[in-house]
C-alpha cells in the first residue's frame, strides 16, 4: 500500500491555471491511452483540496465527457477543507480539516490493500510529504506551459530524497515520470 501523489503538471510547473482551471490538459491525451486505468484500479481512498473538489463540482459537464461520469470515484473521498461545499449525490465524500496524519489513518483502514491517491493540489500533496508519509509521485508533464497558475510541488526537495524509478512517453503531448520518495531522512529541506 503506497501514498501516491499522481497528476499533470505544464512544462513550466503548474498543473491549474491562477483560476484553478484544468482544461489546458483535455487536449494533450486520451485518459485511457494513459496509465490511468491501471493506476486507478489500484486506489483504495482519495485525498483532494477544496479547489480541485470546487473546480470538479464546476465542471461536472466537462468531467463527465472526459471520465464518463460527473463523479469518478467509487472509492471513499476525503475533501481537505474548512470551507462548506455542496455534496454529490452518490459520492463517498467525507469533509476534513487539519492535520494530514490523522486522516491518513482513517483513509489507510478504507483503502485496505490498496494505494491512497492525493488527487490534488501540489500543498495538499506536500503536507503529507512533510509529515514522511508520501510514498510516490507520479507525474504526468504536459506539451504546454501556462507562465503563471497553481504549482506542481510548492516545496523545496532536495537531493537525494527523490529517486526516479521510470519514465515512458505517452503519445505525442506526454511524458510520465515516477519518483520515488527516499524517507531516509537526510537532504530534505523545509517548506518554501
Amino acid at each position: 500500500m503506497k501514498t501516491q501523489y499522481y497528476t499533470a503538471t505544464s512544462l513550466d510547473g503548474f498543473i491549474a491555471t491562477e483560476d484553478d482551471s484544468l482544461e489546458w490538459l483535455f487536449p494533450l491525451g486520451d485518459l485511457n491511452d494513459s496509465s490511468y486505468p491501471a493506476f486507478i484500479s489500484e486506489v483504495g481512498a482519495l485525498a483532494m483540496g477544496a479547489a480541485t473538489y470546487e473546480w470538479m463540482v464546476r465542471n461536472a459537464e466537462k468531467v463527465a465527457v472526459e471520465t464518463g461520469s460527473s463523479w469518478p470515484y467509487a472509492q471513499p473521498v476525503w475533501i481537505f477543507s474548512s470551507r462548506k461545499f455542496p455534496v454529490i449525490d452518490g459520492a463517498d465524500i467525507r469533509f476534513v480539516n487539519g492535520d494530514v496524519r490523522q486522516v491518513h489513518a482513517e483513509m489507510r483502514a478504507a483503502a485496505g490493500r490498496k494505494n491512497i491517491w492525493i488527487v490534488g493540489g501540489g500543498d495538499l500533496a506536500g503536507q503529507f510529504y512533510d509529515v514522511g508519509l508520501l510514498d510516490e509521485l507520479i507525474i504526468q508533464i504536459g506539451s504546454a506551459t501556462l507562465g503563471k497558475g497553481k504549482p506542481l510541488f510548492p516545496r523545496r526537495v532536495l537531493s537525494p530524497n527523490l529517486h526516479l524509478a521510470s519514465v515512458r512517453q505517452l503519445g505525442t503531448g506526454m511524458a510520465e515520470l515516477c519518483y520515488e520518495v527516499h524517507k531516509g531522512g537526510c537532504c530534505r529541506a523545509d517548506a518554501v
